[in-house]
């Protein structure tokens, strides 16, 4: 797969993962992307940034990414008003379900452990892994007193797994409950309320917008992404994703550290010339 343009009508709606994406591999946006995205702001092409990211991981990141319109955050359990900085809408996992499927896993894989996130922050079980970006203080505790009732992602962790068995095995346990993913290098599960992805919320924005899927079209990397890429009428995964990302999208782009999707958004829309 090479990069290509859309013969016909041009993308009426941009959706772009952020890491291993749109971001560079130390999480910058450089000069080229961020002009690319200025000039699809001014021709009213709506920009909106897909990210499994939580909305506290964002916050040095709305300017350089532009400080309006909105954002699809924690695999698409937020979406985030980036002008206003407010949660706009989010899709909870209820808490006898996310209390139904720590039961499940830890029977199925023992030795996982668990955190949340949820609209204001994230709190973990004892023995959970600090993320190095999570400086502030965090609620610590036993599942039951930890969970609480805007939890938009369940995190699911183990020290010893390969990723992709531990997804696997997560994944049969827990069945239709909820919705898992993974877009890490080490055995980290992300799970959210049944049916929720990044695809079914960037439908629920396109529809808004009067938008259809036919003129959407979606960078990504990861298996989170993968819904979302089905889903768009036009779909690039990077030249770094992973397999599975390569194998459906219809097409490649360059790799992240190269703006690669600032070049295909180039292409698409004539910016170069």
């Amino acid at each position: 797969m090479v990069p290509a343009s859309l013969s016909g009508a041009r993308p009426r709606l941009v959706a772009t993962d952020l890491d291993g994406t749109l971001l560079h591999a130390d999480g910058t946006v450089t000069d080229r992307t961020r002009a690319v995205l200025d000039e699809l702001d001014e021709r009213g092409v709506p920009v909106v940034f897909t990210t499994g990211r939580p909305v506290r991981w964002m916050e040095q990141l709305w300017d350089a990414v532009g400080g309006h319109g909105l954002a699809i955050c924690s695999n698409g359990g937020i979406v985030y008003d980036v002008a206003e900085r407010r949660v706009r809408d989010f899709s909870a996992v209820p808490r006898a379900v996310g209390l139904e499927v720590a039961d499940l896993v830890r029977a199925a894989v023992p030795g996982t452990t668990f955190a949340i996130e949820h609209t204001s922050g994230w709190a973990r079980e004892d023995g959970f892994p600090r993320h190095p970006d999570d400086t502030e203080t965090v609620h610590e505790g036993p599942w039951e007193s930890i969970y609480v009732d805007d939890v938009v992602k369940v995190l699911v962790v183990h020290r010893d797994l390969d990723p992709e068995e531990f997804w696997r095995r997560v994944d049969a346990a827990v069945g239709e409950l909820v919705t898992t993913t993974w877009s890490s290098t080490f055995a980290l599960v992300e799970i959210s309320a049944a049916g929720v992805t990044k695809a079914t919320t960037l439908e629920r924005i396109a529809t808004e917008l009067g938008v259809g899927r036919e003129d959407v079209v979606a960078f990504g990397d990861m298996p989170n992404d993968l819904p979302m890429l089905e889903w768009a009428g036009l779909s690039y995964a990077m030249e770094n994703a992973h397999d599975s990302v390569r194998d459906l999208a219809d097409h490649l782009a360059p790799p992240n550290d190269e703006d690669g999707v600032a070049t295909v958004l180039a292409d698409l829309f004539g910016l170069d010339r």
